[in-house]
Formats: structure tokens, C-alpha cells, sequence
């Protein structure tokens, strides 16, 4: 059998002649576009949720403390469904858990309709926790399948491509939700709980004609995605593919706490922007301010299009650690500034977060035995729980003493991610 590898853009496809009956170029190009728009579409969900506070704030008369609540519902199902994703994934392959995944997200999505008819808090925390169940199954397969399409020593840059459409979602979210949702008066309840509804199954409808492609496409996997045999692919093949023995792996171990506090840094930064907004922009809507957050989202997709390219020349760790010292600067100065300043380093932080998750993501699961690398993604993805509990003590600290004082617990997260990318990330052999 002849074997050869064909590299484009940052993909190694395999045109093994035997196997050209079962994967071909075609199959492995639309299998990483179809997991491309994956991103995009987790990517609209968080950020619709970041809006959701604000609007649950003002329609359903909640705190900011239980505002944060929302976050803790969705970022604690990628924690529950992390593991039973990966063992999804270990019998059925990638494609059965992004199919798993995508039912959840649906079925979550669709929940939103007897949660906004019964204005029940309780209910869209239900609802949000399947939806999350359904998108951390999504993550939990669709980042590994993106880092293992090609090259260990691309993953970084491809990873990041893929993200950067998590970025347009992201970006898109808070202008419908700012648009349908922020731009109610606070009395109008009836109608922002149809919006919501509307919004939430138009989702539901999408979700499902992207869950159809995936049921009738052929996901290549293993070698027939890299192209390489199992003992060139940079990574042993020995080992029982355990946790314990996963866990020996130093990079892997400070990757999955730098991926818990870099989430955490990001769910809180996000969800009280609107709130930071208002409160240091003295005549600030809550309209304007989520407007405002869709600016933020474009520098962080800005960012991850900016600086992917430099990955090429530049360790994506070292960019990691250089982007999160300037962070941690910026949540000091967050203190300081008001009006039209405040909101600009509010925007600068969003940049600078823009490649720390991929980049993390990618450092922990180079150099790590193949036989691990579901188990890895699945407790990366369920560090994604760092989310769950920022928002909270985010909340009570801004019920305090101000959104801006709040800001600054996102301090000590940056902080160690800065030193985990300069050298925490580092493979020991």
C-alpha cells in the first residue's frame, strides 16, 4: 500500500490509495469545516448568555449574586457531561458525541418555551443546563478532533482558526440579545419572554439541520485523519490511556488548573460587562452597554485573527503568558477610569483573552500518549467549570462594593495562566 501526506493550510490529509474508497480529501475537508461550525454555534450560545443576566436582572427583579446563578447552571453541565462525552466519544468516536451533543443543545434549546411561558427563573436554569450538557459534549470532542486533524505542532494554529468563529458567534449574540431583549423597558415582560422564546427556538431549528449533516457525513478519525502511522504521530502509544496515568503528565495537570482559572477570568469578565458599563458611564442604557459588549467580542475574535498568524514564528504559549500579564494590568486599571475609558479596557481585555483557551487547550494535550487523548479533552473541557463559580462571588462582590471592585477578582487568574504559559506549559520529558 502507498501512503502520502498532503499538507494544507494546517491540515495533513491522508491519500492513502487503499483507503481512498472510505476517506478522501473531500471527506476530511468537509468534516473539518462541518467541526468548524460547531464553534460558531457554542460560540452564539455564550454569548446570548452573558446577556441573559442583564435581562433576568431587569424582567424577572433577581440580583446580580442570583443573576450569577445562570452561569453556575451552564458552566456546571459541561462539568457533568465532560466524562460521559468522552466515554461517548471512546466507543462511538467523535461523531457520536458531537451527535449527542448537538440532540442536547436542541432539546435545551426547546426548554426555553415553557421557561419563558411560566417567567420562572428556575426553569431557564434548567433549560441552560442542558443546553450546556449538549455544548460541552460538543467541546469535549470537536476541540481534540480539531488539534489531532493534522500536525501536533500546528494544533495550536489550527485550533485557533477554528475558534476564531467561535469569536463571530460570540460577537452576533449580544447584538440580538441587546436588540431584542436590553432594548425592552423593564415592565414589557410579556413581550421580552416571547422574543426569548423566538430567539431560542430558531436556535433549536438550526441545531437540528446541523445535527442531520453530521448523521449523513463520513467522520474520518485516527490515522486516516493525520495521514501518519500511530507511531509517528508525536505521541506513545503504550500506556492503559488512564487518568492516573494522564495525571503523571506535569503540563497536562498545570493545563487543566490554568484552563479552570482562565474560564473562570472569562465567564466573569463577561458576564458583568454590561453592569460595569452602566454603572462607570454615567447615562449608559442597558442597550448601549450590550452594544458595547458585541465590540468587546469583536476584539476577541479580532484578537484571535490578529495574533493566529504569529503563531507561526511565536511559541503560542509565550503570546499566552505576554497577553495575560496585560491583563492582569488591566483589571487594576478597570479601578481607575470611567466613561468612554472604562469601556475601552474593558474591550482590550477581551483581545487579550482572545487565544488563551485554544492555546491552553493545545499545550495540554501535546506530547501525551494517543491512547489518553479523549479522557484529556474530557477534564480540560470539565475545568470549563471555573465558569460556574466566578460569576457568583463576582456577584456578591459587586452587590458590595461595586462591579468594578468584582473585576479584580479576576486578578490572581491571570496571573497564573501568565506563568503557567511561560513555564508551566513546558513538557518535561
Amino acid at each position: 500500500m502507498t501512503t502520502k501526506s498532503v499538507a494544507k493550510g494546517g491540515v495533513t490529509l491522508n491519500t492513502s490509495s487503499k483507503k481512498s474508497s472510505i476517506v478522501t480529501e473531500r471527506n476530511i475537508k468537509i468534516a473539518f469545516w462541518l467541526v468548524t461550525s460547531l464553534f460558531f454555534l457554542w460560540g452564539f450560545s455564550h454569548g446570548l448568555l452573558d446577556v441573559m443576566n442583564k435581562n433576568f436582572q431587569n424582567h424577572l427583579g433577581i440580583t446580580k449574586a442570583v443573576s450569577g446563578l445562570l452561569q453556575a447552571a451552564y458552566f456546571g453541565g459541561y462539568f457533568v457531561i465532560a466524562i460521559p462525552a468522552s466515554m461517548v466519544a471512546t466507543k462511538f468516536g467523535y461523531k457520536g458525541g458531537i451527535i449527542m451533543g448537538l440532540a442536547l443543545y436542541a432539546i435545551g434549546a426547546l426548554l426555553i418555551v415553557p421557561a419563558s411561558n411560566a417567567q420562572s427563573f428556575t426553569l431557564f436554569l434548567l433549560a441552560f443546563f442542558i443546553i450546556a450538557c449538549g455544548l460541552g459534549s460538543l467541546e469535549t470532542n470537536a476541540n481534540p478532533y480539531i488539534t489531532k486533524l493534522g500536525r501536533d505542532e500546528d494544533a495550536a494554529f489550527r485550533i485557533n482558526m477554528a475558534q476564531s468563529f467561535n469569536g463571530v458567534g460570540q460577537f452576533l449574540g449580544p447584538i440580538v440579545g441587546g436588540t431584542l431583549f436590553l432594548s425592552l423597558s423593564h415592565g414589557n415582560i410579556e413581550q421580552n419572554m416571547s422574543n426569548v422564546q423566538m430567539v431560542y427556538v430558531g436556535i433549536a431549528i438550526l441545531v437540528a439541520a446541523v445535527l442531520f449533516l453530521f448523521v449523513i457525513t463520513r467522520m474520518p478519525e485516527g490515522a486516516a485523519v493525520t495521514g501518519e502511522a500511530p507511531a509517528t504521530t508525536g505521541a506513545a502509544e503504550e500506556g492503559s490511556g488512564s487518568y492516573g496515568e494522564l495525571f503523571k503528565v506535569r503540563h497536562f495537570r498545570l493545563g487543566v488548573l490554568a484552563q479552570l482559572l482562565y474560564v473562570a477570568a472569562q465567564v466573569g469578565a463577561g458576564a458583568f460587562f454590561i453592569n460595569y458599563s452602566v454603572e462607570h458611564w454615567a447615562g449608559l442604557s442597558d442597550s448601549q452597554a450590550a452594544y458595547f459588549f458585541s465590540v468587546a467580542l469583536i476584539a476577541f475574535l479580532v484578537g484571535r485573527v490578529v495574533t493566529t498568524p504569529f503563531m507561526k514564528k511565536v511559541k503560542g504559549t509565550t503570546i499566552l503568558g505576554l497577553y495575560s500579564v496585560i491583563n492582569a494590568v488591566l483589571m487594576i486599571g478597570l479601578q481607575f477610569v470611567h466613561n468612554l475609558p472604562a469601556v475601552i479596557l474593558l474591550w482590550l481585555s477581551f483581545f487579550f483573552m482572545s487565544i488563551s483557551f485554544p492555546t491552553i487547550f493545545a499545550a495540554s494535550v501535546v506530547n501525551i500518549p494517543n491512547s489518553t487523548v479523549k479522557k484529556a479533552s474530557s477534564l480540560l473541557i470539565m475545568s470549563i467549570v471555573g465558569g460556574a463559580f466566578m460569576p457568583f462571588f463576582m456577584g456578591h462582590v459587586s452587590d458590595l462594593f461595586g462591579t468594578g471592585a468584582g473585576y479584580l477578582l479576576l486578578l490572581p487568574c491571570y496571573l497564573y495562566v501568565a506563568w503557567y504559559g511561560f513555564k508551566g506549559s513546558d513538557p518535561v520529558k
